[in-house]
């Protein structure tokens, strides 16, 4: 299928591995020129060589969410290395594992801007331009723990919910300007994260990592994990104009495990 993507920029945050990446590889092999923005530059360099070795697109640009300055850096030179941004993929890495008694207000305030306050800035800095052409895409990744929160990652659970309902209302007030808003809710997904959290599970219950990662599929009605490129590729036919029609919708990419209707 021709998602008439062709000729489209995008932003992807925390692009250079995981569901990110994921989704640049995707946008990218559908002929959308890609800036790719995470911390570390060698994994940056790597994926932006791998797409255009494949005939994509693709810059990798430094920033940490945790810093403004750097952030607000990346959209300037992404906007003036492949123009205007029709695409914003927003993805933040989560909290270490924690419950929600206990946790210092500084770890709060930190967790915040770097997951929920810089995806608000990151967004409020494209939004205009993709009002002035009348069309955007704005795609946010949190986690099927909106719906059903994960025990273990409390914090987590508790900032990607801030993302729900911001989201939510942007797509109201930018639906009538051209712009969708949506967002994905990732099931466990194969990605570095999913890693430590098999880690954190396997050292709580005192058994394998191995055995931790078996049970983890156990729970998935599909009986395994999902992949990086399945999430893209939704991810990649919602930034089409295919999906006009879909916005201010929770995705769930999940192989079923979220148990509500």
């Amino acid at each position: 299928m021709d998602l008439q993507l062709k000729g489209k920029t995008a932003l992807v945050f925390g692009g250079s591995k995981g569901i990110g990446r994921g989704c640049a590889d995707a946008l990218a092999a559908e002929g959308v020129a890609v800036a790719i923005v995470a911390r570390g530059k060698e994994a940056l360099d790597r994926a932006a060589a791998e797409i255009n070795s494949r005939g994509g697109r693709a810059i990798g640009i430094q920033g940490d969410l945790s810093h403004w300055s750097s952030i607000e850096g990346a959209v300037k030179s992404a906007r003036a290395q492949l123009g205007a941004i029709d695409i914003l993929l927003n993805n933040s890495g989560g909290p270490p594992p924690s419950g929600v008694v206990g946790v210092a207000p500084e770890v709060w305030e930190a967790q915040f801007h770097a997951m929920v306050l810089a995806i608000f800035r990151i967004t409020d800095l494209v939004v205009p331009e993709m009002r002035a052409r009348k069309w955007g895409r704005i795609l946010n990744v949190a986690s099927y723990s909106v719906i059903e929160p994960i025990p273990a990652i409390g914090v987590s659970n508790t900032l990607r919910s801030a993302i729900v309902g911001w989201a939510k209302t942007l797509a109201t007030e930018t639906a009538r300007d051209g712009i969708t808003v949506n967002t994905l809710l990732p099931g466990v997904i194969a990605t570095d994260r999913a890693i430590a959290l098999s880690r954190a599970a396997a050292e709580r219950q005192k058994i394998p990592v191995e055995e931790a990662e078996r049970r983890t599929a156990q729970t998935i009605p599909v009986g395994r994990l999902g992949t990086p490129q399945e999430f893209g590729a939704v991810a990649a036919f919602l930034a089409s104009p295919l999906a006009a029609y879909v916005t201010g919708s929770l995705i769930r990419i999940d192989g079923g495990l979220v148990k509500s209707v």
